[in-house]
């Protein structure tokens, strides 16, 4: 593949503070917007700071910009190449590597698992992760229909983004869930997230499916196999039973052992795998191959949207854009993820991890330690639960925690109730409006206790109703959002050595409880016999 462009823009591209902009923006930042001041949030300005974009509204008219700071951050996207950097991970480039190192030096191409619509990307790379992505949703199809009615219930299993991206978007569609249909999750090796299920699930009525790309993920391989020990126990068949989906020629692609197996690739990364076939298995038979359908092409639809040429326009950039001048100019450590919506309760856990697993780096691309602050620490809730638990500190504590809220204009069940003149779902927005006022105006008061400080900044993503087709949007918001802020900060956000000692270190440990229980010798690894000894003698 020619890489010729992405070259380009690594090699002449500004670093991040080596930008004007960088120093532009570190000025404005002295004097940031004061949104207590009458005249600083007004109906005109609310107005005027949106963009639109495959069916939500973009609204930051609560954040802490002037016409002036946004100009600078669109120069700074410009300087940092941000759009072209966008359109090289559509294609299929390499984006996943840092120069002179060792590293997975390959492309981040989740996008290619939904270009199956319209103005589909022509890249070789792309085209081609189009075409093996419209065979796995043909056999996805044909393997539902197979399958009809015989099982009622889904173990689902894997770890990380195999699990937590799945499970939130599963759970976002709650009303769109086929009657009498149930799933359990198992992301953890705790025995007792296994044996929960065991207690529960009907193993004959249940269809298990197995995530892991490379086949050998050692707490899914182990999950697996305490499941598959059960079917044997009560003399059913797993083969029967249990479906894969990894890579290809991975130790799991092998249908002696599984009803099916399903496809990704190895440029997909696990928290960008949820439009791939470790989403598509889990919705298609819970909720129906035409709403995982429909998820893709919201995804695909704001895949466009961030390739938009006008900054003003492309949802995901800005989103981004505000996102660096709040962390590194304002200089706020963390974003709180606030939907309000209790079907996305679980949405700022993906993200959390979306974002943190990405931008979670001190180095750039050239192996250089950042001398600036990167991702931020990402949580939250859903409100209006949150506003009754953590808002406290967001609106009189010591630090200031930009918000993020998610909001639609109708609930997703036909159900509502009017009481006191409005109904439920009317008083979910009106929470969520109040809140951005109060947080960015806040309140003058004699008594100090009662004292807002306000200028606590707040955007808002905004809906008709939350849908298979809107969900997937969201999540491709958020993907992209990510990216850009990767791009623009100069880093890798599509590896994850951050894991892997953890994971090394854990198997040196396991080796150890393993000798113990065999009597043959291993590794010595002092500090983690230690702890066992002091363990087994609690």
């Amino acid at each position: 593949m020619d890489h010729a462009a992405w070259q380009s823009i690594f090699l002449e591209t500004p670093a991040f503070d080596a930008t004007g902009a960088y120093n532009a923006l570190l000025a404005l930042a002295t004097q940031p917007l004061d949104m207590t001041q009458d005249e600083a949030i007004t109906p005109e300005r609310l107005a005027n700071y949106k963009a639109q974009g495959a069916g939500y509204t973009f609204l930051y008219g609560f954040e802490r910009v002037t016409d002036k700071c946004l100009s600078e951050l669109f120069t700074l996207a410009k300087e940092r190449k941000a759009l072209e950097q966008m359109e090289c991970m559509q294609k299929g480039e390499m984006v996943n590597f840092i120069a002179g190192f060792e590293s997975e030096r390959r492309a981040a191409l989740h996008t290619g698992t939904r270009d199956l619509f319209d103005n589909f990307q022509t890249a070789e790379a792309a085209a081609g992760c189009r075409e093996a992505s419209l065979r796995e949703h043909e056999k996805l199809k044909k393997f539902l229909s197979e399958i009809g009615d015989q099982f009622n219930e889904m173990i689902f299993v894997g770890i990380g983004g195999s699990e937590l991206g799945p499970r939130a978007l599963f759970q976002s569609l709650g009303f769109y869930t086929k009657k009498n249909r149930k799933v359990y999750f198992i992301g953890n090796v705790d025995p007792d997230d296994v044996g929960q299920v065991l207690e529960t699930a009907d193993l004959s009525k249940a269809l298990v499916v197995v995530i892991s790309k490379s086949g050998t993920t050692l707490e899914t391989a182990t999950n697996e196999e305490f499941l598959r020990k059960a079917y044997v126990d009560k003399k059913l068949d797993p083969k029967a039973h249990f479906v894969a989906v990894t890579q290809p020629k991975t130790p799991m692609d092998n249908h002696e052992r599984y009803r099916e197996c399903f496809y990704l690739w190895d440029y997909i990364g696990g928290r960008y795998s949820s439009t791939s076939m470790v989403g598509g298995v889990l919705i298609g038979f819970m909720c129906g191959y035409e709403h995982f359908y429909e998820l893709c092409r919201g995804a695909h639809d704001m895949d466009q949207v961030a390739l938009r040429k006008d900054e003003k326009h492309n949802l995901p950039l800005l989103g981004a854009l505000i996102g660096i001048w709040n962390r590194n100019f304002l200089h706020y450590p963390t974003v709180a993820v606030i939907p309000y919506s209790r079907m996305l309760q679980r949405f700022p856990a993906h993200l959390q991890q979306c974002d943190m697993e990405s931008n979670g780096k001190r180095i750039d691309r050239r192996a250089s330690a950042t001398k600036f602050q990167t991702g931020p620490i990402i949580w939250g809730e859903p409100g209006t639960n949150a506003q009754h638990s953590f808002f406290q500190l967001i609106h009189q504590g010591t630090n200031i925690v930009p918000l993020e809220m998610i909001g639609f204009l109708q609930s997703q069940g036909d159900h509502d109730f009017e009481f006191k003149g409005t109904n439920s779902q009317e008083k979910l927005l009106s929470n969520l409006f109040a809140q951005a006022i109060a947080l960015a105006k806040g309140q003058k008061n004699p008594n100090p206790n009662k004292l807002f400080p306000g200028n606590r900044p707040c955007s808002m993503l905004l809906a008709r109703k939350l849908t298979p087709y809107s969900l997937g949007a969201l999540l491709a918001y958020y993907e992209h959002k990510i990216a850009f802020q990767g791009f623009i900060w100069g880093i890798n956000s599509f590896d994850q050595e951050g894991v892997q000692l953890g994971k090394q270190l854990a198997d040196k440990t396991c080796n150890l409880f393993a000798a113990s229980r065999s009597g043959e010798a291993t590794e010595p690894f002092p500090l983690g016999q230690a702890l066992i000894d002091i363990i087994e003698a609690v």
